[in-house]
């Protein structure tokens, strides 16, 4: 089966908040500085990171300068994203052609983060720009920086479009900006990543209202980011949908992404139970070879001579893997419709395999009923058992 991947997102625009610091000038300039050999893969980039600096702020600066002046805006293919690309592929691509759209600025963001030892995030939501909420998604990072979360967004932080044309303007509004001060113009999809108490609906979000209501139920975003990190995938695609079906499907957007998690929770699912079947395919043909072996020697008129538990245990070894592969089979759950006609061939193959090993079971416990003399004229030739 392909890979499934949720619609990625690609949003730019022109910017409308003015810059409200100085910035970090030596750090700047020393990313300014970094040699080409030290820029050809986030490896190499984290690495000279690491080596530059020593604070967790001017490191994430260091992340937050390089991605921002060095990616330029890809207008000609905001609207042409490659659904299919795997993130390292986006990375890789990024960092040959230096363009992007804001996915790409914040994989890159949240790679070189993540190298060079800070918890990072990538978050997907939508935005607002001069009171009207913007009708394509965005993707955003977070990172947690001296124990506390802050929001960056390397995309809008690079500048400009204007009249269809990028311009390079680093912006340092989205370096570093408090949860509580982006929510009035970024909004996640999942409420989680507004690392809020009290966390903003869409709704609110749409009428302005942002202000801290303490007479919503308290929400400990830090013990549930801390639950939703131990998870299995399956389970953090699950909680997060219903964050998002909580908070509001106010518009497409919040739709597809809440329809986009609960289709990748079935592919998981799916792709889960599909590792199951295998698993049992692979013990079936173990008891078939097994299976087949036996018959091999009961051919062979059971010589070389084998003990009586030798050759009961020769025979009951497949029976009780097969019995154990018809057990399993049935509770594996869905695997596709692509995969059904397989799943119900298997079964008759292990219902088939399983009743050919009874018969020869039967044949020897009667065979261990019988004096020596006896078992000698018991012999005939039977046929070898075959999976199709």
């Amino acid at each position: 089966m392909k890979n499934i991947y949720l619609v990625l997102f690609f949003f730019f625009s022109l910017l409308s908040f003015g810059q409200v610091n100085t910035g970090y000038p030596l750090v700047d300039a020393k990313m300014a500085a970094i040699p080409p050999n030290s820029a050809t893969s986030t490896e190499a980039i984290a690495k000279y990171i690491n080596a530059n600096f020593k604070t967790e702020t001017d490191k994430i600066r260091a992340v937050f300068y390089w991605t921002a002046s060095n990616v330029s805006y890809d207008i000609a293919n905001m609207y042409a994203v490659n659904f299919n690309e795997t993130v390292q592929e986006k990375i890789t691509k990024t960092l040959k052609t230096k363009k992007g759209v804001c996915i790409h600025y914040a994989v890159v963001f949240n790679e070189l983060s993540q190298k060079i030892g800070i918890q990072s995030y990538i978050i997907d939501g939508y935005t607002k720009q001069n009171g009207k909420v913007d009708d394509l998604a965005h993707a955003w990072t977070a990172a947690k920086i001296d124990k506390k979360w802050y929001i960056f967004d390397p995309t809008w932080g690079s500048g400009y479009v204007n009249n269809g044309r990028f311009s390079k303007k680093i912006n340092n509004y989205y370096f570093k900006a408090e949860p509580a001060k982006i929510i009035a113009s970024h909004i996640p999809f999942d409420y989680l990543w507004q690392f809020s108490n009290y966390p903003v609906t869409n709704a609110e979000f749409y009428q302005g209202k942002i202000q801290i209501n303490k007479a919503k139920k308290y929400f400990d975003f830090e013990k549930e980011i801390t639950k939703y990190n131990a998870l299995p995938e399956g389970d953090q695609l699950f909680a997060s949908a219903e964050r998002i079906e909580k908070n509001g499907l106010k518009n497409a957007m919040i739709l597809e992404r809440y329809v986009g998690k609960k289709k990748q929770l079935i592919y998981l699912r799916q792709n889960t139970n599909i590792e199951k079947l295998n698993s049992i395919v692979n013990e079936m043909n173990e008891a078939v070879v097994l299976l087949n072996d036996f018959i091999h020697y009961r051919n062979n008129k059971f010589n070389p001579t084998l003990s009586d538990d030798e050759i009961s245990n020769m025979i009951e070894t497949p029976i009780s893997k097969l019995a154990k592969c018809q057990n399993e089979i049935y509770s594996v759950g869905s695997v596709g419709n692509e995969n059904t006609a397989n799943v119900v061939s298997i079964k008759k193959s292990i219902s088939k395999a399983l009743a050919q090993a009874e018969e020869h079971a039967l044949f020897v416990q009667n065979y261990l009923s019988k004096s020596k003399i006896v078992r000698k004229t018991m012999f005939f030739k039977v046929s070898r058992f075959g999976v199709r």
